[in-house]
């Protein structure tokens, strides 16, 4: 069962029931990479660092070991739209979970000292990131696509504006972007809605959202026109890594259910998707393959990535070409759809059982629909797709030349 709240100061609040000694709770922030100012960039991921770095009443070192002490762990990570802090402990110390949490999130002072020690390990970040092209491919893949947009940034940032980085620009962007009414607390566990919602009131409440007169929030743009790209990028690597990819609709889009279904059957996590079944199995050119979506607010990407021997960079492009072009051409049958979907399904499921996973997808469809809905009523979204549908979809999708990005 899934209970919901709002606090006078417009944070969210959204709790499930689950019959589990372990808890979750997190709170998630509407505001990532793409809401950083020129001279910013890299800005929310610093933050995320340092709210464990000392609030009002704690040094680093207390917040490090507040939920550790009782077995538990907090965690955190900045994407480009949503910032997540969360933690992970035995359900009778959500109290401790919920208090840290406020504590860390809207009191946190950002010290000097400690802001030149994090640059170090940010850096340091940044140069282990380097090391693992199949990653780092993907940043440099949406840097190309949205090139000049805010989405086209290093969440990371780079070193030269991490040494830009102060308290007061710090508190600037937390105050600008760090507000009540953009924020939602999710909650995983047994205990009741009715004690969630007391402690958010008392650790929460107080946290006001700042007037727009000084640091209004940075307001979002879509990406215009995209103009399809081909780059290569010189890498000491032995194999060649390849993305190639599509704009595609953005989360909203009535169509994203189909979009999935797309990449669940041409590279999707089983190994029987088309892509893996072509570039694996069937020629041995390949030892992982695969195809992703990534949906924003505003606009997404469809993208396939591989990773070759140099010589069969371009035979494996013309295989990944040949797989879309079925899927263009002929519609699946009665029982390869049946297969697709009852497939998809029971992989979800099987994540479904990863709770900490669910807790955060929890938090992040409430963040941006205000909603969240549960596998049950997932599947008869599914359950009406036909194969007619599919291929549409994907002839919208696949219509235009794609990006392209090598390492090689």
């Amino acid at each position: 069962m899934v209970q919901t709240h709002t606090l006078l100061n417009g944070l969210r609040v959204i709790h499930r029931s689950f019959p589990s000694d372990i808890s979750y709770c997190g709170i998630a922030v509407n505001t990532g990479t793409r809401d950083e100012f020129p001279g910013e960039h890299g800005m929310a991921h610093f933050v995320e660092h340092m709210l464990f770095k000392g609030t009002q009443k704690r040094r680093a070192h207390h917040i490090v070991n507040r939920m550790e002490d009782v077995g538990g762990e907090l965690n955190a990570y900045t994407a480009k739209e949503e910032t997540f802090i969360y933690a992970a402990f035995p359900g009778e110390y959500l109290s401790r979970a919920v208090e840290l949490l406020g504590d860390i999130v809207f009191h946190s002072q950002f010290p000097l000292r400690q802001i030149e020690k994090e640059r170090e390990v940010i850096i340091d970040e940044i140069l282990s990131y380097d090391d693992s092209p199949s990653e780092l491919i993907y940043d440099d893949f949406e840097n190309m696509v949205f090139a000049g947009h805010d989405l086209g940034h290093y969440i990371l940032g780079n070193p030269e504006t991490l040494q830009s980085f102060s308290t007061g620009n710090i508190k600037r962007f937390t105050e600008r972007q760090y507000r009540p009414d953009k924020m939602v607390f999710f909650s995983f566990g047994k205990t009741p809605f009715s004690k969630v919602v007391r402690l958010t009131e008392k650790y929460f409440s107080s946290a006001s959202n700042p007037s727009n007169g000084a640091f209004p929030p940075k307001q979002r743009t879509s990406p215009g026109i995209l103009v399809p790209a081909r780059q290569e990028i010189r890498k000491d690597t032995s194999q060649s890594h390849v993305v190639t990819g599509w704009r595609t609709f953005n989360m909203h889009h009535p169509d994203k259910y189909v979009l999935y279904m797309i990449n669940h059957i041409l590279g999707g996590e089983s190994l029987n998707s088309r892509l893996n079944v072509s570039l694996r199995e069937k020629h041995g050119l390949v030892y992982h393959v695969e195809s992703n979506v990534t949906l924003y607010s505003d606009t997404g990407l469809f993208t396939v990535y591989f990773a070759c021997d140099p010589k069969y960079k371009e035979k494996c492009l013309r295989l990944v070409n040949k797989e879309i072009e079925k899927i263009l051409q002929t519609e699946l049958t009665p029982t390869q759809l049946m297969r697709a979907k009852r497939q998809w399904k029971g992989q979800m499921g099987i994540a479904a059982e990863n709770h900490e996973n669910s807790a955060l997808a929890m938090g992040k469809a409430f963040l941006h629909f205000d909603r969240y809905t549960p596998l049950n009523d997932l599947f008869p979204k599914i359950d009406p797709i036909t194969a007619r549908e599919i291929r549409e979809v994907a002839n919208e999708i696949f219509s235009t030349p794609p990006f392209e990005l090598s390492y090689v």
